[in-house]
């Protein structure tokens, strides 16, 4: 037993560095990717397969669609990179790669736990002179039967949505401006004057919703809606709701309201069409420009509360409601549109009702919490010294535009220290402006309280420096009479000394001017 022992003890020290540096070998080589390869290959054979061509053009040399779209999806797959040869194109832009399936190479994919391949061919059935001239190439699809049924149509569904994703992820993204705005009121005869125009340029802004200054939670919240809408298709058309979603932006001036509605477009990925009000001349010109956008679109409309007030041009009220949620605004889907207002209360509430406007986005002036976002941004600062002084000031109520704190921060860069005193001064002078303003409304509203124009007010002023003394006494009297009265009812008088005090009040000389000086007294 003891000899068996000691050779089966001889026989696995010899065998376990023998696995040890086998199974070294087949992880530092491809042999276990031979292996699965020819595993695969045997079970290729043990099934029978449908075959589907996609080829490049149709018999009119036109482009195919399909095969379009069939080659974007194949170079997002994670398995191209694991095929024997792939070809690398630069993009369209200079620091694009994209990858493209060699001739004669094959892919896999999964879908609905089926596996599929792709191969791309010439055309032809393997090339020749005349392939080589059409240029022709074709996708060919190879499918299990068993499974054709079952995946075939969601499998090309699946292709075209994310063939559309990625294609619109790298869209150029444009921004269109009504430059030419109709026939202007006056201009022209029935029917005369300009159509409008949109003209567009490369959309470039470089915001984006994570470098908008918001509050996290809500910047969370806007980005979870915007998701939501992209998935939401089928859910407005149940609801037989026309896809598309409204926001309001309102706040102060330099709030970031036209960074947020630039961040947005850039998140969608979608063109932006910036309408100027001041450049449409009436509700048909609205109309129009509205019927010219096109889907998959953010339309945007700045300073919509100065507009109406104003009103430089004939479009009404309601021509700006029915571009808003009209009958009109259902010829076209996938939009998304925005309106900035610095005060929404100033707007008619038809204007903000719910429906018409969907989401309302506040952006308050600079608190601390988004000071510290900037300085964490513009200035690379978690913390300083300053900070205490400057959450201090903030506490005492001063407050700037989160534009002008970032315009300092960047004008003083070099000097994160520079950069905080010179924000501290900046809102310690805000502070006193305020105070100054307040103390200048006061004073106005005591001069326009104390009289009802220029030379009304002159005279009971001057009347009252020159009788200021008899004024004080009378008043002291009679408050010495309202006093004497007041204690009289506390202690129940009877009707008798009541009568004496009405006497007396009677007897008393009146006062001439009286309700003047009471609210002299009290404005002043």
């Amino acid at each position: 037993m003891m000899g068996l022992g000691n050779e089966l003890a001889l026989s696995l020290a010899a065998v376990v560095p023998a696995a040890l540096l086998l199974l070294r070998l087949l992880y530092r080589t491809s042999l276990l990717r031979k292996l699965a390869a020819l595993l695969q290959s045997v079970e290729d054979r043990c099934h029978v397969y449908q075959y589907y061509k996609i080829p490049q053009h149709n018999e009119h040399l036109q482009e195919n669609q399909l095969y379009r779209k069939v080659s974007t999806y194949l170079a997002s797959l994670p398995s191209l990179e694991d095929s024997h040869h792939t070809n690398l194109f630069s993009g369209a832009r200079s620091n694009d790669i994209v990858l493209r399936l060699d001739s004669d190479q094959a892919v896999a994919d999964r879908f609905l736990s089926a596996r599929v391949s792709w191969a791309n061919e010439k055309e032809g059935g393997g090339g020749g002179e005349e392939a080589e001239v059409v240029g022709g190439r074709a996708f060919v699809l190879k499918i299990r039967k068993k499974d054709k049924r079952r995946v075939l149509q969601p499998y090309l569904q699946h292709i075209f949505q994310v063939s559309d994703e990625i294609e619109q992820k790298k869209k150029e993204v444009r921004l269109f401006m009504n430059l030419d705005g109709g026939r202007r009121p006056g201009e022209g005869g029935a029917g005369g004057g300009r159509r409008p125009r949109w003209r567009s340029v490369p959309f470039t802004h470089p915001a984006t919703i994570d470098t908008v200054v918001m509050d996290p939670e809500l910047k969370s919240k806007v980005k979870s809606d915007l998701e939501s809408f992209l998935k939401s298709k089928q859910y407005y058309h149940r609801l037989g709701r026309v896809w598309k979603r409204s926001y309001l932006l309102h706040g102060a001036s330099g709030t970031g309201k036209s960074s947020f509605a630039a961040a947005l477009a850039k998140f969608l990925g979608y063109d932006v069409y910036d309408v100027d009000l001041s450049r449409v001349a009436d509700d048909s010109d609205l109309k129009a420009l509205l019927l010219q956008t096109t889907a998959r679109s953010v339309i945007v409309v700045e300073d919509l509360d100065r507009f109406l007030e104003k009103k430089p041009t004939d479009v009404s009220l309601s021509g700006v409601l029915s571009f808003m949620d009209g009958i009109i605004s259902c010829c076209g889907e996938e939009r998304v549109m925005v309106f900035t207002m610095s005060g929404k209360d100033r707007v008619d509430q038809a204007v903000t009702r719910p429906g018409r406007i969907d989401v309302h986005v506040h952006f308050p002036l600079c608190d601390f919490s988004a000071f510290k976002g900037l300085a964490s941004s513009y200035l690379g600062l978690k913390e300083h010294k300053l900070f205490p002084q400057v959450e201090e000031i903030f506490q005492a109520g001063a407050r700037l535009s989160p534009a002008h704190i970032g315009e300092i921060m960047i004008a003083n860069r070099s000097s994160p220290t520079r950069a905080l005193k010179t924000v501290i001064g900046a809102l310690q002078s805000s502070s006193e402006g305020r105070g100054a303003a307040a103390s200048k409304d006061g004073a106005t509203l005591t001069g326009s309280r104390s009289g009802r124009g220029g030379n009304e007010t002159a005279e009971p002023a001057s009347v009252f420096c020159r009788e200021s003394v008899h004024t004080v006494r009378e008043f002291g009297k009679l408050y010495g009479l309202l006093k004497l009265g007041s204690r009289r009812r506390d202690n129940s008088m009877d009707l008798s000394s009541g009568e004496k005090e009405a006497g007396a009040e009677a007897r008393r000389p009146k006062l001439k001017g009286y309700s003047k000086l009471v609210i002299r007294f009290e404005t002043g």
